[in-house]
């Protein structure tokens, strides 16, 4: 029997992906590329990572330059990790700082202003699973409010009964009283430097206690007028720099 010429629904699903090689090609020829336009390039890390607020940084050098997180040994290779490699003079020694949590940024603008807003661009959000607490929080005993005594009692509003089974669920050991959720002993949510489960994260947020900081640490950077790579230490700005 003939195979049907009708056209056939096909779902999104099982749509194929672009091939794995075609955006390392991809990815290798843009950061050459950018290397070619830009003064400057930098090698940055990530802390607490956020795409939300990455793309807020990707926006704002997106006039005057690039910026890439992907896959670090494809961005290594492109700007040459060996001298007789190098895609201009001086960029292997970049690439040495090319490892983990880091992507590239490349730009016309100075370092020094650079380096002074990603200093200053800071996020705070709720923390994920296996983050360390970066403080102490306890939630008070008796009534349990929204807060989570984060705030004075006149400003703040109990907790709703039907969350009662939620935070019980999360490792609360909290009861019913005539329809308010009860704590008969105070309880730590989270303990200073300790390493936070899905669970902890999850009471911290419904209590609204933000403890994850996004931020953007200049690692080191390359200039084409120099052709040096100035190492950056950390929290540091223009007089924490040291040529490479």
């Amino acid at each position: 029997m003939p195979k049907s010429k009708r056209a056939r629904i096909v779902h999104t699903s099982v749509v194929q992906k672009k091939p794995s090689k075609e955006k390392s090609a991809s990815l290798y020829a843009a950061v050459q590329a950018a290397a070619d336009a830009y003064q400057h390039i930098f090698v940055f890390s990530v802390e607490n990572m956020r795409n939300t607020y990455l793309k807020d940084v990707r926006q704002n050098f997106a006039n005057d330059g690039r910026l890439f997180f992907g896959k670090t040994k494809v961005m290594a290779k492109a700007l040459g990790m060996k001298k007789e490699d190098e895609h201009a003079p001086g960029l292997s020694k970049l690439t040495g700082f090319l490892a983990g949590n880091v992507g590239l940024l490349c730009t016309n603008r100075e370092p020094e202003e650079v380096l002074e807003y990603l200093r200053d661009f800071v996020e705070v959000d709720f923390a994920r699973a296996g983050v360390a607490a970066s403080r102490t929080f306890t939630v008070p005993a008796g009534v349990v409010y929204s807060r989570g005594g984060e705030l004075p009692v006149e400003d703040d509003v109990p907790l709703p009964h039907s969350l009662e089974v939620t935070v019980r669920k999360w490792g609360m050991p909290t009861r019913l009283d005539k329809g308010k959720v009860m704590l008969d002993q105070e309880y730590t949510v989270a303990e200073e430097g300790q390493e936070m489960n899905s669970h902890q994260t999850a009471l911290l947020k419904l209590f609204g206690v933000a403890m994850a900081e996004f931020k953007v640490q200049v690692l080191a950077y390359w200039s084409a007028a120099t052709q040096e790579v100035t190492a950056v230490e950390p929290d540091a700005g223009v007089d924490g720099m040291e040529e490479g």
